[in-house]
């Protein structure tokens, strides 16, 4: 690895170094920062050990590319896509290139997957990279045949002579010559490149780079990893989800076991992930499994332990109750005085349970120190959270601390989490051996840093046959202020901080003029439930609002939803949309909607009876990156149970440009599950402190014979890629409880929705 100075002086030059350090080294690509009143080229700056080593891209004297994947591979197949915006502007040969996943090191910069922000945070940055790599890889090889540059071209790995037709390919030039480019960031931003409808590479379904490995078992999950001399790890359940502390161990019974190997009695967690731990541990799993089993725990249960899912939804009603509480998110217009002139007035509650994030891998980790260095080997979503707290869980330096990336069997946000590698390192630091720590899946879904419950208040005010004022109460626990307090945001008033991603989505993009949202955090779910970041995080339950809402209003003035949508979508004023995420605004939410409601038929297609179908429309992960989405759900109530049967989704969600669009299908198409899943199959509720469902036999998600048939329009039409894993999810619900109410009658306004709920409902209980 090149020496990395970290105490560089005066730096104030960021940029853009290609370049190799002696003939037949190949290429190393990257941003770096030069201290001021340097000449340094990239040759000077590798050998000198002056590189920032945000290197994204190096090349060997092969003519291989490798492009430096610092996203978490959780089965969204991220690699490829983040490759392939490189590879097209680099004008490679797809075969020569590779992607790896490297250890966690400050020089890679914020490593973090979520938000629907992978592609679209890099594919810039990516396209940069391939094009600076080839325009130095022109210029060398030009220089080789001593030819004008100007006259050169890259294509498939090989540079061009237009006049001569002579050539020179990658691995000529890289195995010969010295390259030593530098680009400023002027010249960067400068770059020529592609666009839409000239490229070869993005836009294509190319096969996914990881599949050949995960198909053959080379690919290396976090449980897969094993180290000399280790012990495996077992939690004992705390008794109560969270606050509850290990008094005393008795392990006695635990001695007799086969494999047995000590006990980690953890009384403390500086981090506060939780308040202490006991680890059984084992030469075996299954030594440590029935150690666990064995071991008599003498506990305090902690505060929490009278708290029910019941007083979580009473604090947050409560908390709404109180208008000195929270913060102001949006406010426009008049929304006090609007609201005194309505015409006519509505009112509605909506709420939403605790989620699970149910992967298919539970938590795990590997934790061991080697050299004074401590080395963690998991699947992460979050890999400098997860080093720096376990560096303050251990009393160590951060610097000393590795994370080791590996691939994940799914992650949904909860791999954002590092309670994994917290506990795994601190039971190696008690008994002086590597641990290899294995969730079960009642400690997965018991200790899960679920999905909050919510409340949601929300009133509209209609003046000549419009919506013109609405008022939103968003009550939840703020997972952002737990977990990474430095993302809060300013209220518009400046009167506090607010966790936007707990209240994203409710600053919508529909045309009503006087709009307030106020911002609430619940204490009690913060305290008793603490809150993580679950798929489309905050626009899950807020867009689960705007989207009945809006349908109640249409319905209670007699209008049609879709008709109603499409009057508020103008693409005016704040809703106009700006340059690069949300060119064209309101109007490509428009589009959406009229995309889906004709795809599926909406208002023409025959239904059967007791059967309808809903729409909804969102512009989610966030109003500043939005993917423009509609579905409409097609819903089958039984009218003597009251049972929802979901047979159909249509989809229609313009992502500007899809890099991959069999890997955007698949996105698009397993949020659509997941959601409908959220919605109408799965409930997480909690009982003195505990979690009560804890495994797949109480938490129930939906089975393969539920799921309903997805069709998929993906739009395209040249802008900027949006993200597109997560949109659906905030979407599907809202349809499938607008589907429900038009085929029975019935307004559920809480999930999940229930044959139960559904008849009382129509009974106007």
């Amino acid at each position: 690895m090149t020496k990395h100075d970290k105490n560089l002086k005066g730096i104030t030059r960021r940029e853009m170094l290609v370049g190799s350090a002696v003939a037949g080294t190949g290429l190393v690509v990257g941003y770096s920062l030069i201290p001021e009143g340097t000449l340094l080229g990239a040759r000077e700056a590798l050998g000198a050990g002056q590189w920032d080593h945000q290197l994204f891209l190096t090349m060997d004297a092969s003519g291989i590319a490798t492009v430096h994947i610092t996203k978490a591979e959780i089965g969204q197949h991220i690699g490829t896509a983040l490759a392939q915006s490189v590879a097209e502007e680099l004008e490679i040969d797809w075969n020569d290139v590779r992607i790896d996943y490297p250890d966690s090191d400050p020089k890679w910069g914020l490593m973090i997957t979520g938000g629907s922000w992978s592609v679209n945070w890099t594919f810039d940055r990516n396209s940069r990279i391939g094009a600076s790599a080839r325009i130095a890889l022109v210029e060398a090889g030009a220089k080789m045949m001593g030819v004008p540059a100007a006259q050169c071209s890259a294509s498939n790995s090989t540079v061009t002579d237009s006049v001569s037709g002579a050539s020179r390919t990658y691995s000529e030039i890289l195995s010969t010559t010295t390259i030593d480019r530098t680009f400023s960031e002027d010249e960067m931003k400068a770059l020529t490149l592609k666009k839409f409808g000239e490229y070869k590479v993005v836009g294509k379904s190319i096969p996914a780079l990881d599949i050949p490995d995960k198909l053959t078992g080379v690919a290396r999950y976090g449980i897969d990893v094993f180290v000399p001399n280790m012990v495996y790890g077992r939690l004992v359940a705390n008794p109560t989800r969270y606050g509850a502390v290990p008094l005393s161990v008795d392990d006695s019974d635990a001695k007799g076991i086969d494999g047995y190997a000590g006990v980690a009695h953890i009384k403390e967690d500086p981090t506060g992930v939780n308040t202490g731990y006991v680890v059984a541990l084992g030469e075996t799993y299954w030594a440590a499994e029935k150690a666990a089993a064995a071991m008599k725990v003498n506990w305090d249960n902690g505060p929490n332990a009278g708290t029910s899912s019941a007083d979580i939804v009473q604090s947050a009603k409560d908390a709404i109750a109180d208008d000195s509480q929270g913060f102001t998110w949006v406010l426009e217009g008049d929304p006090e005085g609007a609201m005194a002139g309505a015409d006519e007035t509505i009112e509605a509650e909506y709420e939403t349970s605790l989620g699970y994030h149910g992967c298919m891998e539970p938590m795990n980790a590997v934790a061991m120190e080697s050299g004074g260095v401590w080395h963690l080997f998991c699947g992460s979503q979050f890999q400098g959270r997860f080093t720096a707290m376990t560096a303050a869980a251990l009393g160590v330096d951060a610097a000393n601390v590795v994370l080791h990336q590996c691939y994940s069997g799914t992650g949904f946000g909860r791999r954002l989490e590092p309670d994994n590698v917290i506990i795994a390192a601190m039971a190696a630091q008690q008994v002086g051996r590597p641990v290899k720590l294995i969730y079960t899946r009642e400690i997965d879904l018991g200790f899960d840093f679920h999905q909050t419950h919510t409340v949601q208040r929300v009133k509209g005010g209609v003046k000549n046959g419009k919506i013109d004022v609405m008022s939103h109460d968003v009550c939840a626990g703020w997972a952002t202020k737990r977990m990474a307090p430095g993302f809060l945001a300013d209220s518009v008033d400046k009167k506090g901080k607010i966790d936007q991603f707990s209240t994203n989505g409710s600053d919508h993009w529909y045309d009503i003029a006087n709009h307030y949202v106020r911002s609430i955090e619940n204490t009690t779910a913060m305290a008793a439930t603490p809150p993580g970041q679950l798929r489309a995080v905050a626009p899950t339950w807020t867009w689960w609002a705007n989207e009945s809402f809006i349908d109640e209003v249409a319905h209670k003035i007699g209008k049609d939803p879709l008709d109603m949508r499409l009057s508020m979508l103008s693409a005016t004023g704040k809703n106009a949309g700006t340059p690069p995420n949300t060119v064209g605004g309101a109007n490509r939410l428009r589009n959406a909607l009229i995309v889906a409601a004709g795809k599926a038929g909406y208002g023409v297609k025959p239904m059967p009876a007791n059967t309808a179908m809903g729409i909804a429309s969102v512009a989610s992960q966030e109003r500043g990156s939005p993917s423009w989405t509609a579905v409409v759900a097609e819903v089958h109530v039984d009218p003597s149970s009251g049972e929802p049967t979901l047979t159909k989704l249509t989809v229609a969600m313009d992502v500007g440009t899809a890099v991959n669009p069999d890997g955007v299908l698949a996105q698009i198409q397993g949020s659509a599950l997941f959601g409908s899943s959220r919605v109408l199959h799965e409930n997480v509720t909690m009982t003195n402190g505990t979690i009560d469902q804890l495994n797949f036999d109480t938490w129930t998600p939906m089975r393969i014979h539920q799921a309903p048939e997805v069709d998929v329009a993906i739009i395209q039409n040249g802008h900027y890629p949006a993200g597109c894993g997560e949109p659906v999810v905030t979407c599907v619900g809202p349809a499938i409880a607008n589907a429900v109410f038009n085929a029975s009658g019935a307004r559920v306004r809480s999930w999940p929705i229930t044959a139960e709920k559904i008849k009382a409902a129509q009974r106007g209980a």
